[in-house]
């Protein structure tokens, strides 16, 4: 299969956020990921799951929601990473950009949220009901979407981990907001990251799944 990669900056408002975009040769969607506090567009469990969407004919784009001078800000404070309505509204930003520029062409959009990146994702995903047709969260913090939750229309798939009791907790009061348009699924033996053999690869397996049900035309 063809693939196009490439790392360009997108402009969202006063900022320039850094992506890597990977797009087969005829995607059938675009996903567009959410880091985890603290993380990057580099992280390693999102790098292995976009290459497993790659493979389903979906193309990636991973991208740092913090500016370089942003990020220094937030290594030393940590205030940022948690500033949901900014990275929310840099990912509908992000969405816009994809659907004028269509990099991957007229294709539907998904959002791929990993811990807080969730809940930017979940927001996004409430203001930009007409471009998103699917969400999914791993190890997710939906519950920081708050009143977001109730205004979500797009189907949303909550992946969490069997050993991460906490987080399901949050998971399902978040899915009791959201009503049928969500649905959790436990991934047996798994903790937070998801770093026991086997986890993410499922984690990836149902996320393909689900894309490439609800992006498909």
């Amino acid at each position: 299969m063809d693939e196009q990669r490439s790392t360009v900056a997108i402009p969202v408002g006063d900022a320039q956020l850094p992506a890597d975009l990977m797009l087969p040769a005829q995607p059938v969607g675009v996903v567009l990921f959410a880091h985890g506090s603290g993380s990057s567009r580099h992280s390693p469990r999102n790098v292995a799951v976009a290459r497993a969407l790659n493979g389903r004919g979906l193309g990636t784009v991973l991208v740092d929601l913090l500016t370089p001078t942003e990020d220094e800000v937030d290594a030393r404070t940590a205030e940022l990473r948690f500033d949901i309505g900014l990275l929310a509204s840099r990912l509908a930003g992000i969405v816009d950009w994809l659907a004028v520029q269509r990099p991957a062409g007229d294709v539907p959009i998904g959002l791929f949220g990993a811990s807080t990146g969730a809940a930017a994702a979940l927001v996004a995903a409430s203001s930009r009901a007409d471009r998103v047709g699917a969400v999914v969260s791993r190890g997710g913090r939906p519950d920081l979407a708050e009143e977001a939750l109730a205004q979500v229309r797009t189907p949303t798939l909550l992946l969490v981990g069997g050993l991460d009791e906490e987080v399901i907790t949050l998971n399902e009061r978040a899915l009791a907001e959201m009503g049928e348009i969500g649905e959790l699924r436990v991934i047996p033996g798994a903790t937070h990251l998801f770093e026991e053999p086997g986890t993410l690869e499922q984690v990836a397996d149902q996320a393909g799944t689900w894309f490439t049900t609800h992006l498909s035309r």
